[in-house]
């Protein structure tokens, strides 16, 4: 009887043992690509949007044969973009096998990864996120983004104003960690061509905004910058700043274009005249061809968003990448091919616009030409380019 227990236990540690030193074990047979999309958290609005368009994407190179002949499997955790969280769910999409990683989440959360990326020495790729932080230095060896910058963003914002003769800017601002990161990245850069004159912020859930409105209001700016996640605050902060300050000048981040669904929930005409910080041109012929992409999958209806050309651009940037690297299995060598990958054609932006990664540069546009501020029209829907201004592209 003891010597059973005893194999028993033996054969019990051989297999804990076996299991443990599968964990992390990245297959030869196939590709895995992990992804960190937040379904369920605050972040959710544009996660899902990105997460649905990479595995669109992944199922496109499986049509088409694969990487290095190699099936592609995507492996998919959520964060709920709680900064928290975001170091196990890359333990777990390491433990998974991953090659690398798409981050489909909050900017907080995105940051947090980064030093986890270099302890586990694996390459990750946001697609959506606008943090300059997370593709610069330190520790962004293994960092990488697609979108223009929050500090190209700030570039843009104040050719606007300087052109128009705006001297002065008010801020309205969900108070998610995001956007907090966000407001403390964007304010000093705006500072440099406008005063703020005040930054007022709310929960994302907030049922009013008429204080925080009024209060902006007095300060009399000449322009107001409302910065959110998107969804339901943004648009009570279009209701409330339409009736409070018709008059004066209102631009937004990417989110609110990015959201089509939120466009009907706003009061009639909220959003007309307003300017957002769009990445969509008519003029990109691959913008289209993706378009059709996509409406195969999510309808004849749908409407492209900048976070289904970034995320799809992601993932052909990091299919790319393997097939330079070869072994998939060599994590940092996907890193160094990530670096190699160099003027690919972008679905977003202008059409001249291309995307590079280098040792020195993991931020993917060469140049301005990936923002295109769009206005607002009487139906709450984009219309057309701003006419007063548009950043210069090359």
């Amino acid at each position: 009887m003891r010597l059973a227990k005893a194999i028993a236990v033996a054969a019990a540690v051989v297999l804990g043992a076996g299991a443990c030193a599968s964990a992390g074990v990245i297959p030869d047979n196939e590709i895995v690509i992990g992804l960190d999309e937040d379904s369920t958290g605050p972040g959710a609005s544009y996660s899902t949007i990105a997460g649905k368009t990479v595995r669109l994407s992944v199922d496109l190179i499986n049509q088409a044969g694969g990487i290095n002949g190699k099936p592609v499997r995507l492996v998919v955790e959520n964060d709920e973009s709680s900064p928290t969280k975001t170091p196990s769910i890359i333990r777990k999409l390491v433990d998974q096998g991953a090659s690398a990683v798409i981050l489909a989440t909050g900017s907080g959360s995105v940051l947090q990864a980064k030093s986890i990326l270099e302890q586990s020495k694996i390459p990750a790729i946001a697609p959506v996120v606008l943090s300059d932080a997370f593709a610069s230095p330190p520790g962004n060896d293994y960092s990488f983004m697609i979108p223009n910058s929050l500090k190209q963003y700030a570039e843009v914002y104040c050719g606007a104003f300087e052109k128009l003769g705006y001297r002065s800017l008010g801020i309205l601002g969900d108070a998610s960690a995001s956007i907090d990161g966000i407001i403390k990245t964007l304010r000093p850069a705006l500072e440099k061509c406008a005063t703020v004159t005040a930054v007022e912020k709310a929960p994302v859930d907030a049922a009013d905004l008429t204080a925080q409105v009024s209060r902006l209001a007095e300060t009399k700016p000449d322009a107001i910058l409302v910065a959110s996640i998107g969804g339901h605050f943004e648009i009570l902060a279009h209701n409330t700043l339409s009736k409070i300050v018709p008059e004066t000048q209102r631009f937004s981040l990417a989110s609110i274009g990015n959201q089509p669904a939120s466009w009907a929930l706003a009061d009639p005409k909220a959003l007309s005249g307003m300017v957002y910080m769009g990445s969509l041109s008519a003029d990109n012929a691959r913008t289209a061809e993706l378009t059709e992409k996509v409406r195969a999958v999510k309808g004849a209806d749908y409407q492209l968003t900048a976070y289904d050309a970034q995320s799809y651009d992601a993932v052909m940037m990091l299919a790319k990448a393997i097939e330079i690297a070869g072994d998939h299995q060599d994590r940092t060598a996907v890193r160094d091919a990530l670096q190699q990958v160099s003027g690919l054609p972008s679905s977003f932006g202008q059409d001249d616009l291309t995307l590079s990664f280098s040792p020195g540069d993991h931020l993917a546009p060469d140049s301005l030409c990936g923002l295109v501020l769009i206005e607002f029209g009487d139906d709450n829907k984009p219309a057309h380019p701003w006419d007063s201004y548009q950043p210069p592209c090359g």
